[in-house]
């Protein structure tokens, strides 16, 4: 299980690496149109949600430890965060349907969270990456008794 939390940990990593991508490509698509933020939307809608899950869950089965375990299931909530972001951006606009100051800033907030996930992932790959290695076998135990310095 400790390999499976390594693979669904990469792999939603790369899913958010590649959101970025496909925010840039609805951003500088020309004609911007509706469909111009598809990738964005089904990446984030569908793929790194159920990744999330995954993760979540193969931390769980992993044994991982409790910290861990919550870590790695940051990354649901934020998701969720980031939907709600998005609503409140295309919901704070003007009557004409244009971008309004208060709309452009809660969308840079989409971006900011966006950022933390990602730093969120990395932090659990690494600790999945960590959990999956061999405990040394040339370690020698050291008892120290009470009363000595340590």
């Amino acid at each position: 299980m400790r390999k499976a939390f390594i693979i669904a940990s990469t792999l939603l990593l790369i899913s958010f690496v590649l959101q970025f991508v496909f925010a840039a490509v609805g951003g500088f698509t020309k004609p911007a149109g509706d469909g111009a933020y598809a990738l964005h939307s089904v990446n984030g809608m569908a793929v790194i949600p159920v990744l999330s899950l995954l993760t979540a869950l193969f931390a769980t089965l992993a044994k991982a430890p409790g910290r861990l375990i919550g870590l790695a299931t940051l990354p649901i909530g934020l998701v969720v965060v980031q939907a709600l972001i998005a609503m409140l951006a295309n919901a704070s606009t003007d009557a004409a349907g244009a971008s309004t100051p208060l709309g452009l800033t809660i969308a840079g907030l989409h971006a900011v969270n966006g950022i933390i996930a990602v730093h969120v992932v990395v932090g659990v790959l690494r600790a999945a990456r960590k959990l999956a290695q061999p405990a040394p076998t040339d370690a020698t135990p050291v008892t120290i008794r009470e009363g000595e310095p340590a």
